[in-house]
């Protein structure tokens, strides 16, 4: 039974339905709004350095500067590439510096923890690796630039 499973016939239909899916899944409007809107206002950087790491590594998910990749337009992969802009924007977005919800003071722990950049954004973006001594010159940059949040409070940096 189970060969006939895997008869050419079963192969070729199966292949031919994940096509047609593949086409239909495009028609969903989710993740083709690759707007970049205008900035208001960066942080103040402690270095051009600590800056320059950061629009390598982050500026695709945490700034109104993303680069869109190709695959950002072809669905399923385009909803991942949308909801992780959309959400990096929401909580920590540095072309919006100054709004009431801006969540800088975290940067440097999610770097250190290796939490940022997200494990599944490097193989496509090896540029976002950092080595040792990248990682650790960037998260000190980041706590001079953004302040560091304490247990239950916030830094006053983040604002």
């Amino acid at each position: 039974m189970i060969m006939n499973m895997f008869n050419k016939g079963n192969i070729i239909r199966a292949a031919v339905a994940f096509l047609v899916l593949l086409i239909l899944v495009q028609l969903v409007p989710y993740g083709r709004n690759h707007a970049n809107p205008p900035g208001t206002q960066e942080p103040k950087w402690d270095s051009p350095r600590t800056r320059e790491i950061f629009m390598r590594v982050c500026k695709n998910c945490h700034s109104n500067e993303t680069e869109w990749p190709w695959y950002s337009n072809i669905a399923p992969s385009s909803w991942l590439v949308q909801y992780d802009v959309n959400e990096g924007r929401s909580e920590f977005n540095i072309s919006e510096w100054g709004r009431a919800k801006n969540k800088g003071d975290e940067a440097a722990q999610e770097v250190r923890e290796g939490d940022m950049p997200p494990w599944y954004y490097l193989p496509l973006h090896p540029e976002a690796r950092l080595s040792k001594a990248e990682r650790d010159e960037f998260v000190r940059g980041l706590v001079q630039s953004f302040g560091e949040k304490e247990e239950g409070k916030t830094a006053e940096n983040n604002k």
